[in-house]
Order: C-alpha cells, then sequence, then structure tokens
C-alpha cells in the first residue's frame, strides 16, 4: 500500500511578485510528491511568503505565522520573503518557526527544508541583499486564465519612503530569450492572458543589455499567448515608443498601472521620486491621445512627511483633471531605516484618514466615468473559470469587469461583447455579439 503523500501549505501575502514566486515554489514541491491543500486545512508544512511594504503588512504576518503555528503545532513553518529578508530574527523569534529565508535562497527553499524538523530550532538562511546577483525565475500557474510572470527583480531607486531595496536587493532581470521561453511554457498549460511582473519593470534589461521595449515586441511578436499587461510601470521610463507600440500592438493590452505618488514637485523631491508632475502628465496625455479607452490606474501616497494640505490638493486636482481611470491610495506609513523615518513634520492620522477617504470619493467618480465613457463600445472578454454564486467575472483588455450568470462554456474564452451599461454592483452590462 503507497505511503499517503505528505501535505504542503502557503500562505502569500503582498504583491503579485510574492504570489508567482509562491506558485513556482509550489510546483517544485508537487513535482517532488507532496500534495498541495489550502492553508486553511492541516499540512505537514506551511510556507509563508511574506510582506513589509507597511507597518501593518508586518502584523499581517506576525499575525498569519502564529495562526498556522496553532492550527498545525507538528508542521514545519517556513518563513521567506521581504519580511524574512528585512527581520529574520524577529521571525526567528516567533515560537515555532523552524527555517527563515532570505531573498537569497529562496528559489532553493525545497531543498533546505530537507534537513529540517518540526522541533528544531529556528535556522536562519539569508545574507547580505546587497550581495545578491542572481534572479529566480517564476510564474504564476494556480489560475487557468491568467499568469504572472516575473521578469525583473529588485530596484535601484531607493525613494525615500520605501524598504523595497533593502529586502529585494538591486534590479536584475532574466534575459529576453528565457522569458519567451517562460510565456511559451505558460501558454501550454492553456492561460490565456500574462502580467508582466516585477519590482521595477521598466528598468528591465539593465543586467542583460536589454531594453523593455525588445521584450515586449519579442513577446509580442510569439505565438501562444493571446493578451499581455504590463503591471506597475514608473513614468519616468514610460516611453512614448512603449505607448505607441502597446497602442498598435497584437496581443498587449491597453492597459497601465503608473505611480503618481504625490502631485507636488516639492513632495515628489522629498520622496526621492525621479520625475516631476509635468512628466508625469505628459505621459497621461499621450496615452489619452493614441488609446482613447486605455484604462489608467495610478498609486498615490497620502499623507507623506511635509505634506500640506495645499499640496494634498495639488494631486487632487492633478488626477481629476487628467481623468484618470481608478486611483491606488496608499496611506503612508512610517518604514524603519528609511529616510522618510526621521523626516518632520508628520501628518496626523486624523488628516491621512480624511485625505484618504476623500481620494478614495474621487477614485469611485473616475472608475465610474471610465465605464460610462466605454458604454456602446466593442471589447473582447476573457472570462475566469471561478464561480462566484451563480456568477462568472470576466475582463475587457481595458479592465472593464463583466459579471454574467455562470456558464462553464465560457470559462477561458474570449468572446467579443458590446458594453451597454453599469450595474448595481458597478461591473459593466454587456450584449454578445
Amino acid at each position: 500500500m503507497p505511503l499517503p503523500s505528505k501535505k504542503v501549505a502557503f500562505h502569500t501575502l503582498g504583491c503579485k511578485l510574492n504570489f508567482s514566486e509562491s506558485s513556482t515554489i509550489g510546483r517544485e514541491f508537487e513535482e517532488n510528491g507532496y500534495q498541495r491543500v489550502p492553508s486553511t486545512s492541516p499540512a505537514d508544512v506551511y510556507i509563508i511568503n511574506t510582506c513589509s511594504v507597511t507597518e501593518n503588512a508586518d502584523k499581517k504576518c506576525r499575525y498569519a505565522i502564529r495562526k498556522l503555528i496553532a492550527q498545525s503545532p507538528n508542521a514545519k513553518i517556513v518563513v521567506t520573503g521581504c519580511y524574512a529578508q528585512l527581520k529574520p530574527e524577529e521571525v526567528a523569534a516567533i515560537p515555532g518557526v523552524n527555517l527563515v529565508v532570505g531573498a537569497s535562497e529562496k528559489g532553493n527553499l525545497f531543498r533546505l527544508l530537507d534537513n529540517i524538523q518540526a522541533d528544531s530550532e529556528p535556522e536562519i538562511i539569508s545574507c547580505d541583499i546587497a550581495s545578491v546577483e542572481k534572479i529566480f525565475p517564476a510564474y504564476s500557474s494556480s489560475d487557468r486564465t491568467r499568469s504572472f510572470l516575473k521578469i525583473q527583480d529588485g530596484c535601484d531607486y531607493h525613494c525615500s519612503y520605501c524598504t523595497i531595496p533593502l529586502a529585494r536587493g538591486k534590479s536584475r532581470n532574466l534575459t529576453i530569450p528565457a522569458i519567451v521561453a517562460e510565456a511559451s511554457e505558460i501558454a501550454q498549460k492553456g492561460i490565456k492572458e500574462i502580467i508582466l511582473t516585477g519590482v521595477n519593470i521598466g528598468d528591465f534589461g539593465k543586467t542583460t543589455g536589454e531594453t523593455f521595449l525588445e521584450l515586449i515586441t519579442a513577446l509580442d511578436a510569439s505565438e501562444g499567448v493571446d493578451r499581455y499587461r504590463i503591471s506597475s510601470i514608473e513614468p519616468n521610463l514610460l516611453t512614448s515608443e512603449i505607448i505607441d507600440f502597446v497602442a498598435h500592438s497584437k496581443r498587449f493590452l491597453p492597459h497601465f498601472h503608473i505611480p503618481l505618488q504625490s502631485g507636488s514637485n516639492k513632495i515628489l523631491a522629498l520622496m526621492r521620486r525621479r520625475y516631476k508632475r509635468e512628466l508625469f502628465a505628459e505621459k497621461i496625455r499621450r496615452i489619452k491621445t493614441v488609446m482613447p479607452n486605455a484604462f489608467i490606474g495610478i498609486d498615490v501616497i497620502v499623507g507623506f512627511p511635509g505634506e500640506t494640505e495645499e499640496e494634498f490638493m495639488q494631486s487632487y486636482t492633478l488626477l481629476e483633471d487628467l481623468n484618470v481611470s481608478f486611483l491606488h491610495i496608499f496611506p503612508y506609513s512610517v518604514r524603519p531605516n528609511t529616510p522618510a523615518e526621521t523626516m518632520e513634520p508628520k501628518v496626523t492620522q486624523k488628516e491621512i484618514t480624511d485625505r484618504t477617504h476623500r481620494l478614495k470619493q474621487l477614485s469611485d467618480k473616475l472608475h465610474r466615468n471610465f465605464y460610462l465613457q466605454n458604454i456602446g463600445t466593442t471589447e473582447m472578454v476573457l472570462f475566469e473559470g471561478r464561480k462566484k454564486g451563480d456568477f462568472m467575472h470576466g475582463y475587457t483588455g481595458n479592465y472593464i469587469q463583466i459579471e454574467i450568470p455562470y456558464s462553464k462554456e465560457l470559462t477561458n474564452k474570449t468572446v467579443p461583447v458590446k458594453i451597454t451599461g453599469i450595474s448595481k454592483n458597478e461591473t459593466a452590462t454587456i450584449e454578445f455579439i
């Protein structure tokens, strides 16, 4: 009688880069005989892939670790990710943690687990992040419809509020042939859409002498994947050539995610951002000129030290005037060992909460206006396989969400539709063509 397979569970926090890495590590466990189960189920091994972008993210990590230890006291507990890299001793001090793995060895996690026992003392395997040269290739495959493909890691920008360079190291990337090969592998799994992801993807090519434009040109020419999206890209790295390429591409969708962070040039300088509001506005107008119906999502930080009401309103009015599609709003959070930690004056929590609320209201208005702008247009929708109640969802190329009664036949299918209106739950209504 065959022995029952061991079980592994993943709990992943934070960005899509983490999800792509967890998925890749999970495939290696499965290839070696493990059964992957939800983190809410009993397992022999729990892997917590952590985030540390805010103080609240750190708290979520500690809570998740303790919850899984309490759930399965005899399991091996492995912690990796940004929190593990930044504060390995703090993580190892949590009773029940067996292994803490930093950024340099994340890709070797399965092998490292061999010598770890559930009752062993915690072991830390990490190194100075500045010495990390290699990149761990990764892509997600748990979703039948889309995959997050890691093309780049690390960042050389050192913004004054950010710990990511301390957690993920310097900018480095895979080669274009390696990425094209991974995209082909994803396509063979039946996945129709790929989102290119990384820490600073516009900086792609620094370690290989290539460019981001060359990468997307190569992917566009490769058969197998129907649709590509570009994840967050810095405005100073979003060139006119990239914008024009997407406008005429066969496969790259009219969907942009661009960090502004502040509409005040004074605050941008304090943040050590590499552009001014004028350049940001120029990029948005360029996109709207060549792709009038493109989705444009924007990151904004609220309450950075020294931000006055007037400077906040510079962000507000800039975004309102540019009529972008959606806002990702981040209340400022003090991070240890960053220059902004000691900057004064600090904005009060009450002011941060109030400004966040006002931007959320603006975002809701902009998002609804974007949907209204697209009524009457014809779009291709890729429907997802997940069933939510009696409904399923899909997204147009320009990221309009569609909700229809569940139909198994439409799973992972791309079909033409006409946008007819907005439903009461803020998804688009359609007619099939």
